[in-house]
């Protein structure tokens, strides 16, 4: 099983451009790559996936039990030419003192050689005590090739390779030179998701191609094929015919969506509808709704010209419609969206309105326990704590007294600091993005709340008739 961890010196070295860029370069020439994306992330992902033509899945430390990491790789991976994971932040970044969730620990996991991305911008001599200290600090680790980004011309290319081959034993597997074409738009929450332009495609093909002439791929395929073999994994259980039809939000302001949970809910029975909330005219014939993160800010005055969908969803809610909405979500069911000094209405189902900040309001990892209102019914294999995640810059405001609250917030922010995940009717929204793992494999729990409901409503109306 090839793979190969990308990681990085520190954030922002340029090391998601890069692995885009392997991603393309690499599916372009045939092979089949299967990407990866340490920690909780929706945006990379999204890209990586474009790039690559497969949907990417988080490896998270966190949120998921180590042994799960390894079943859920070596699934995934199977049947892909290499396995591209993307570290986050540093090598060795993480949250633990003793590195047990960094990037190292990942590749160490997964006995993946490592590919050290090197921002090396105004550097020479000094990248030689750089990479030795990477190497010596965890010897346990392998740093197969780094490749150096942002270079100033090929006279700091030569110099810089010089050094390397002079002071180290690290292979040079890359070269990239500073070029602002291959940069993508950041905004508040990172890079802008790719699911919001048409210029996506072309502008990953343009990375592709400026990676491909500027790293050596045979160099990088060969430390990938020099992985040691892993354990094969079982494959997934067959999904049953669906039973439910459950719509999710897919359009240029909800796309935050992790591919583990969409399999999830095809396990469960569910049939998931794409909806797009800014061009569609109503729901569809559904048996409930699920609206997933994203930057409904960004399109809050198109979401709030398409009168006859907000409708639609109000009053599918209102009817009771199972729904279930979580951050961006969460602020398009609002009564109003507030951004930059104007104010849109949006569908009005949540008594609250929604004012964006310039900072983040609650931002990291959350651990949650349930109240007595939380509406969905629980397994029996459920954990006692929810561990998920947040990160949002709006807060809901005006929400009047003595709502309920299906979370009780451990960590984090959620709505108020203390509590998360409004209930109203049968809708749950919260700005806790919940992932479907061992011990909260919520799709499931969702689709039985889906179904109870369903049951209700059909039954009331034989017995109208």
């Amino acid at each position: 099983m090839s793979r190969i961890l990308i990681s990085a010196a520190h954030k922002s070295s340029g090391k998601t451009t890069l692995s885009i860029g392997l991603c393309a370069a690499l599916s372009a020439r045939g092979f089949a790559v299967q990407p990866f994306k340490k920690g909780p992330d929706y945006i990379d992902p999204m890209w990586l996936g474009l790039a690559s033509g497969r949907a990417c899945h988080n490896l998270d430390f966190f949120m998921t039990e180590r042994a799960e990491i390894e079943v859920g790789f070596a699934r995934r991976a199977a049947g892909a030419d290499i396995a591209l994971i993307e570290g986050n932040k540093g090598l060795y970044d993480g949250l633990a003192l003793d590195g047990s969730n960094s990037n190292a620990a990942l590749a160490a996991l997964l006995r993946a050689p490592v590919v050290l991305v090197i921002d090396a911008r105004g550097m020479t001599r000094g990248i030689a005590p750089l990479i030795l200290g990477y190497q010596a600090f965890d010897p346990g680790i392998r740093i197969a090739g780094v490749i150096l980004n942002n270079l100033g011309g090929s006279r700091h290319e030569s110099k810089l390779r010089a050094v390397i081959e002079h002071y180290t034993d690290v292979a040079v597997v890359g070269a990239v030179h500073h070029d602002p074409e291959l940069g993508i738009v950041e905004r508040h929450l990172g890079l802008m998701p790719s699911n919001e332009t048409g210029e996506a495609a072309r502008q990953v093909a343009l990375i592709g191609d400026r990676v491909a002439s500027q790293v050596d791929l045979e160099r990088l395929l060969g430390i990938a094929r020099a992985a040691p073999p892993l354990a094969a994994a079982l494959p997934a259980p067959k999904a049953p015919r669906p039973d439910l039809r459950i719509a999710v939000a897919r359009d240029k302001a909800f796309g935050f969506y992790y591919p583990d949970d969409l399999e999830a809910f095809a396990a469960a029975g569910a049939e998931m509808v794409p909806v797009d909330l800014i061009r569609d005219r109503g729901l569809p014939a559904v048996d409930g709704l699920f609206i997933g993160g994203g930057f409904p800010e960004v399109f809050m005055g198109e979401l709030e010209a398409n009168r006859a969908m907000r409708e639609s969803v109000r009053d599918a809610i209102e009817g009771g419609l199972p729904a279930y909405a979580e951050c961006g979500g969460l602020m398009y069911l609002a009564r109003s969206l507030t951004w930059k000094g104007r104010t849109c209405a949006m569908a009005g189902v949540i008594p609250g309105d929604v004012v964006m900040h310039d900072r983040p309001v609650g931002r990291g990892y959350v651990r949650l326990t349930e109240t007595a209102d939380a509406p969905w019914p629980r397994l029996q294999e459920s954990s006692p704590e929810i561990r998920a995640h947040e990160f949002h810059y709006s807060t809901l405001e005006n929400l009047p007294p003595g709502g309920a609250y299906a979370y009780r917030v451990l960590r984090g922010h959620g709505i108020d600091g203390e509590r998360d995940g409004l209930v109203y009717r049968n809708l749950l929204a919260s700005y806790t993005h919940l992932r479907s793992v061992a011990g909260n494999n919520w799709p499931v729990r969702f689709a039985e709340f889906v179904r109870a409901r369903r049951g209700t409503t059909q039954m009331k109306e034989r017995k109208a008739s």
